[in-house]
């Protein structure tokens, strides 16, 4: 069984890849968290909002670390480095599901073209694919 920690570092290291990819290979516009903020604190454009959006992303990014460890192996195994990452891509699928059609369409009203799902979909297996190596290594 995988350790807290080894999902809080996981899905922590795995935020920095994922934002750091969302940075040099997206569009430039606010992420999503930003729009949150936006929409549902404060009363200007998503923009305003850069640093609340990224300091949100980085939470649900350890939070979902975190609710890997202590939900994915009840179906999958994440005891070896291929398990971990192949448990860990998985997962991202699902996240990226639940972002794009909870998160985007039903909370925040956006809808995102091909390209721009695709991208978010990149970001998010990347997310996976770190948080499943760390997870998998077992030296936390």
């Amino acid at each position: 069984m995988a350790s807290i920690l080894a999902g809080l570092v996981g899905g922590l290291l795995a935020t920095v890849v994922m934002t750091a990819l969302m940075m040099t290979m997206g569009d430039d516009s606010p992420p999503p968290t930003a729009a949150f903020w936006s929409k549902y604190v404060g009363d200007d454009p998503p923009a305003e909002y850069m640093m609340q959006g990224m300091a949100l992303h980085f939470l649900y990014g350890t939070v979902a670390g975190i609710v890997f460890v202590l939900v994915v192996p009840l179906v999958l195994s994440v005891s070896t480095l291929t398990a971990g990452i192949i448990a860990g891509l998985a997962y991202a699928i699902v996240l990226f599901v639940v972002a794009a059609v909870f998160w985007m369409r039903l909370v925040l009203g956006m809808q995102a073209d091909m390209q721009q799902a695709v991208g978010f979909l990149v970001f998010h297996l990347a997310y996976g694919l770190v948080l499943g190596g760390v997870v998998g290594l077992n030296v936390l």
